[in-house]
């Protein structure tokens, strides 16, 4: 299965970010028609509740993947259409606007961008995998304005051999990612990210835990700062989620930060 290169470590980041939330929410999902609608609220630390409203449709080969109003009048406008098999074009409209391509054949994701509100940047990308479990590649940016030249690029490369995963970004600012994820069984899962650069031999973005339990799915990570989060993911009703998130930094528990969301 081809993988874009941006998703090269996505099952450790996936297993350390997701789900871990700080702030209070209620997400409604509804189908009305070939539209689906959601109405995400929010209730901020002053007690003021703010909501944005979006949705999703399709149409022939044309998608709106995602349509988004913002209670503060910011819009969001994700749309893409399948011109062939092989190639996708996308447009990105928020407070710029970029045009892309994506183009996959076989075990390659090639992609390009380009902003087109200020014609400033371009980027491509690209990663082939293969059928041994091995995954190369890497992506570059190009300024077209101001200091036009190089502004930055990644290679990188993924293994997968059984139950383990690992992966390995470098960055033009010498600066490597490590990710690794293991299953242990069906229903554990352990995963870790760390950078290594000259200034800082290890910084853990993360090492964590996900269990599924009779609860519901327990989750639990901690980084080189100090602090440990732990979230827990049930489903209390059918196609009801509940998510309760807490962090703390060291024994400090003035420093706790609760999080709850339930997306229906």
């Amino acid at each position: 299965m081809a993988t874009k290169f941006a998703d090269l470590s996505k099952g450790p980041k996936d297993l350390l970010n997701d789900d871990y939330t700080s702030s209070v929410v209620l997400k409604a999902k509804k189908n009305a028609g070939p539209v689906a609608v959601t109405i995400e609220t929010t209730r901020g630390d002053d007690g003021a509740l703010t909501s944005k409203v979006g949705t999703k449709f399709a149409y022939a080969k044309f998608n709106v993947d995602k349509g988004q109003i913002k209670a503060d009048g910011g819009r969001v406008l994700e749309t893409s259409l399948k011109v062939t098999p092989e190639v996708k074009l996308s447009f990105l409209a928020s407070k710029g606007a970029d045009l892309g391509v994506d183009y996959t054949k076989g075990n390659f994701y090639g992609t390009g961008v380009l902003d087109v509100m200020d014609m400033s940047l371009v980027s491509t990308s690209a990663c082939y995998g293969l059928n041994s479990g091995l995954k190369v590649g890497g992506d570059a940016a190009y300024n077209l304005s101001g200091s036009k030249g190089l502004s930055g690029f990644n290679v990188g490369a993924s293994y997968t051999a059984g139950p383990l995963f690992t992966s390995l970004t470098v960055s033009s600012k010498s600066a490597a990612t490590i990710g690794l994820l293991y299953k242990v069984n069906s229903d554990l899962m352990l995963a870790s990210q760390t950078v290594h650069t000259s200034n800082k031999v290890c910084d853990v973005l993360g090492v964590g835990a996900a269990f599924k339990a009779p609860v519901g799915t327990i989750k639990a990570k901690f980084n080189s700062g100090g602090v440990v989060s732990a979230c827990l993911i049930r489903e209390i009703a059918p196609k009801v989620v509940m998510t309760a998130s807490g962090s703390v930094t060291g024994a400090d528990f003035s420093t706790f930060k609760p999080g709850f969301q339930i997306a229906m």
